[in-house]
């Protein structure tokens, strides 16, 4: 048999051979592994294709109890991930975090870890009782009766206890709800409103309006 006759058979062996595939790879890139109270967990999924198919996060904490899986849509090679909620004490222990990623019949892990600080920030649960005053379902009492039993004495100090009596004598001048607006849109931070917030009640500008009688 002849050279030629072998670059012909050798070029046929070649095409008539299955196609092996690269399998999809996927890995998670940490923005940083130590966080504390009040940030925002934020990473990136990176992925050697677009397959179609969504990643499936499941988070844990160091006891194994974790969230359900997190279905998110890949559509680029590398997908930062943003977190809307920032760890709250009242929420997230101190400790290790597990971060698990299925994309496409690949998998990865990563780990951060919150730490012990002095940040303090206003619970998530007062953006909706925020909106909800803003548009007038709820009144100035029932809002600052919320700020009060909801935000660290820390951050706001109502400096008088708001109960079933005077609830609806709160007095909020229409003008502090663009305060309230900034806030919910995250055009100011939770210090920032908080300040505001505080020196607003220290001037009684938010305050009881209580009508004295006359005595007779």
């Amino acid at each position: 048999m002849n050279f030629l006759a072998l670059s012909i058979i050798f070029v046929i062996g070649i095409s008539i051979l299955p196609q092996v595939q690269a399998e999809s790879t996927v890995s998670i890139i940490m923005e940083k592994t130590t966080y504390t109270y009040c940030e925002k967990l934020f990473y990136t999924i990176a992925v050697s294709e677009v397959t179609g198919e969504p990643a499936i996060i499941h988070i844990s904490d160091e006891t194994g109890k974790g969230s359900s899986a997190i279905p998110i849509s890949i559509t680029e090679l590398e997908n930062p991930i943003p977190s809307l909620i920032p760890f709250e004490a009242e929420i997230f222990p101190i400790g290790k975090y597990f971060i698990d990623v299925q994309y496409s019949g690949a998998s990865t892990n990563a780990e951060f870890e919150l730490i012990e600080s002095d940040s303090i920030c206003i619970p998530e649960l007062i953006k909706p009782i925020m909106a909800n005053w803003l548009s007038g379902n709820i009144s100035d009492g029932f809002f600052l009766d919320a700020i009060q039993k909801y935000v660290d004495i820390k951050l706001i100090n109502v400096p008088f206890e708001i109960n079933e009596e005077n609830v609806y004598d709160v007095k909020i001048p229409e003008w502090v709800k663009n305060i309230g607006y900034w806030w919910l849109e995250n055009a100011i931070s939770d210090n920032e409103f908080s300040n505001a917030m505080n020196n607003l009640l220290e001037r009684d500008i938010i305050g009881l309006d209580i009508k004295m009688e006359n005595e007779i």
